[in-house]
């Protein structure tokens, strides 16, 4: 109770100083449910700063001159309970060597979490299950999930995903910005019409692993296709409403409604070109492009051309600032899938790392102000803690008891 306590007057200052005009009332109310509800973001790209040489977990970074939206300090600051940290791989070539190449990167990434979480034993501890974030919480400690951003990792060999689950991941993101041979991306060509037979197989296989199925990123055909196929209830890790914000990369009410009786959850995206569509920028879309070409879309980089993309990358948002959505944009989709889908099917993934952050919650320290907001909007305690991480950790431990039905014993536990 101490905790919660000496928490809720840390956060309180903290949305006194952004909150403005707010009814002081409204903003203790906030700060007191922010306070006690478990809060989880369902993705984000940290694990690409951990990469880089000096990078501390548990060092406070300025998000303004380092770009980092995610440390322990701010995650505590913040009031964010877990997190989901992203074995990204970028999409490269489909062949035996590549596959073998990005296994080991995925597998260098893996070690590289473990290793920066474990120097922080008292800070926070790794997690999958809903129990063990209950536990880790009670403890004062943040919770860190894995999921694998790019089904590329796995390249056609599906005894990875077993191999994947054991070293903690509990979600697989199928595709990314390129199609693969699982799936057909959001923003590339038809190549699969969808799932190709190959990623039906991948499918099942995270079905009996006990691997919850990401469908942020991937066409809207593949959507359909996987929830025909799909026995457990999928989740969206960073996705936004397409209704508000015409971007490929959101979902379309259908498929909202569609994830929504398949019994899944769609994690609110806070990266602001997905929240709201940008003014035109001529100048900065026009650097943005070059640096795009110069690296190649940013895939297949080694880790020394990745540092300059993102040096070059972080110059130009320097150059030409981008006007971002705010905090209110980002309960407008919530209210949007809360409407078309149920309050039992929304949650949020910022995407911090990989360009997520808007106007009033621009790194993990901010977290409080999604809350205010939604208080403000009527949401009740109950309902926001569904939205913070309840529903996910539904579908978490949901897919964990299908898997259980077809008798897979991977002895993780």
């Amino acid at each position: 109770m101490r905790r919660l306590l000496l928490f809720s007057c840390a956060l309180l200052a903290g949305l006194g100083s952004l909150a403005g005009n707010d009814d002081p009332a409204i903003i203790a109310k906030a700060a007191k449910i922010h306070a006690s509800v478990i809060t989880i973001d369902s993705h984000t790209d940290t694990p690409l700063r951990m990469m880089q040489p000096g990078f501390d977990l548990n060092v406070w970074h300025d998000p303004h001159k380092e770009y980092s939206k995610v440390d322990f300090p701010r995650m505590k600051e913040g009031g964010l309970d877990g997190v989901f940290f992203g074995v990204f791989v970028s999409q490269g070539p489909r062949n035996p060597e590549s596959f073998e190449k990005v296994k080991q990167r995925a597998l260098v990434l893996f070690d590289t979490i473990k290793a920066a979480v474990g120097r922080y034993p008292d800070i926070a501890g790794f997690a999958v299950s809903d129990a063990d974030v209950t536990r880790l919480t009670k403890q004062g400690k943040r919770s860190v999930f894995i999921g694998i951003e790019n089904g590329y990792a796995i390249g056609r060999d599906l005894s990875l995903i077993s191999t994947f689950y054991l070293k903690g991941t509990r979600y697989i993101t199928l595709c990314h910005t390129k199609n693969n041979d699982i799936c057909d991306s959001s923003t590339d060509s038809t190549e699969h019409n969808g799932l190709s037979p190959f990623g039906y197989e991948v499918v099942r296989e995270m079905n009996e692993v006990g691997i919850m199925v990401d469908v942020s990123h991937i066409s809207d055909k593949a959507l359909y296709d996987v929830l025909s196929t799909c026995k457990a209830p999928v989740i969206a890790s960073h996705s936004c409403a397409r209704a508000l914000c015409n971007n490929p990369r959101n979902l379309p009410d259908v498929l909202l409604a569609a994830i929504a009786k398949n019994g899944g959850v769609i994690q609110m995206c806070i990266l602001s070109d997905y929240v709201k569509t940008p003014e035109p920028n001529p100048a900065r879309d026009s650097a943005r492009a070059a640096v795009r070409k110069k690296f190649h879309d940013f895939d297949g980089l080694t880790d020394e051309e990745m540092k300059a993309a993102r040096t070059a990358w972080n110059a130009v948002n320097a150059k030409y600032p981008q006007k971002l959505a705010n905090v209110s944009d980002v309960a407008d989709h919530i209210d949007h899938i809360v409407k078309v889908a149920g309050i039992n099917h929304v949650g949020i993934g910022t995407d911090f790392d990989g360009g997520g952050g808007v106007q009033g919650c621009y790194d993990a320290a901010e977290m409080g102000n999604i809350t205010l907001e939604l208080v403000k909007r009527g949401y009740s305690k109950s309902e926001i803690r569904k939205i913070w991480g309840g529903n996910l950790m539904r579908v978490l431990s949901r897919t964990d008891k299908i898997a259980q039905r077809y008798k897979i014993s991977c002895g993780c536990r």
